[in-house]
């Protein structure tokens, strides 16, 4: 029992450690206050290896990190005013994110093109608080919200969830065989 628990600590802490490396990598595109961000990846490879309850664990530590001011938002950022910034119902929608995703993986076992379907709902559901909030933050519509944070990266999420889809399944299998699963 201690075993187990120490392993799924120790993954809960190596995800957190994924994420932190991997959401400060963007890229900032000139169409948008919005950067291509790889914490989605980070999230959605979190959660086919952990499951919806102790990837979004994962997650929300790594939010508590960058709440608490170490620089592992995108860019390197940090801080509350992050979170209340215009990028910020997008940290908060990956919560969800997680959660649903999680949620689909958990629930259909072996069946990659249900962890694809979770993955596409819990991301619109990210796509929706952050472009309601980008919208609110940057004092325009809901739409042209849309159009800039989210059409652009319709197909980059949609390649980052297929890698995890399949990438995912793979770790997850040799966390197994390992015997820390």
């Amino acid at each position: 029992m201690r075993q187990q628990r120490t392993s799924t600590l120790t993954l809960i802490g190596l995800m957190t450690a994924v994420t932190c490396i991997l959401g400060p990598l963007s890229i900032v595109i000139p169409i948008s206050a919005v950067p291509i961000s790889f914490t989605n990846l980070a999230i959605y490879i979190s959660v086919m290896i952990l499951g919806w309850k102790k990837g979004t664990i994962s997650y929300l530590i790594y939010l508590l990190i960058g709440f608490a001011g170490i620089p592992v938002f995108s860019s390197f950022t940090s801080g509350p005013a992050k979170l209340l910034g215009p990028t910020g119902g997008y940290l908060i929608g990956f919560i969800f994110m997680a959660m649903i995703a999680g949620f689909f993986i958990d629930k259909f076992p072996g069946k990659i093109y249900m962890y694809i379907t979770g993955m596409i709902l819990g991301t619109v559901v990210t796509y929706a608080f952050g472009s309601g909030w980008l919208a609110y933050q940057a004092d325009m519509t809901f739409k042209a919200a849309l159009l800039v944070g989210v059409v652009p990266f319709i197909l980059g999420d949609i390649v980052k969830i297929v890698i995890a889809a399949f990438l995912g399944t793979a770790i997850k299998k040799q966390i197994k065989k390992a015997g820390f699963l």
